[in-house]
């Protein structure tokens, strides 16, 4: 069985979501069951319903973390010294060819990949082509929109 990447801050959220789900979210919802069933009958009562509804959804999260965590292969970026070069974990600031815009994205595992706080996939289409290259290095992909051509500005291990 292959273990999945995964950053040391990503493993950190998980945790913290774990924790959160197991002693905060977990006995609130056994609690909303118990007042619900003291209403009578269940197959009317719609509260019960969403109790329990909300029960499935926690259990299934919490199983999940629990099964990311117990695979995965756990990469603390700042250990890392690739000698500039673009691997897992690294802080990549890109400039876009076309445009001259700038962007800057962490490769990270699949699990923790979050694009709103510029957190990418180490399987996404940019992140394959980036790996392996350096500072100063230009490289293209294909992206839904077409054709994107970018320039590694800084390459950081953080």
């Amino acid at each position: 069985m292959q273990r999945a990447p995964m950053t040391k801050a990503g493993s950190e959220r998980l945790r913290a979501e774990l924790e959160q789900l197991k002693s905060v979210d977990r006995p609130r919802v056994i609690a909303a069951i118990a007042e619900a069933r003291a209403h009578g009958d269940l197959k009317e009562n719609a509260e019960y319903h969403a109790a329990r509804e909300q029960q499935g959804f926690i259990e299934g999260r919490i199983g999940q973390i629990e099964a990311a965590l117990s695979t995965a292969q756990v990469i603390d970026p700042a250990a890392v010294n690739a000698g500039g070069k673009v691997v897992f974990g690294a802080v990549v600031e890109l400039e876009d060819a076309d445009n001259g815009g700038s962007v800057t994205y962490q490769i990270v595992g699949d699990l923790e990949a979050d694009i709103k706080k510029n957190l990418i996939a180490v399987s996404s289409p940019i992140a394959r082509a980036m790996i392996g290259k350096s500072e100063g290095d230009t490289f293209g992909f294909n992206a839904p929109g077409g054709e994107r051509n970018y320039e590694i500005v800084s390459v950081r291990y953080t």
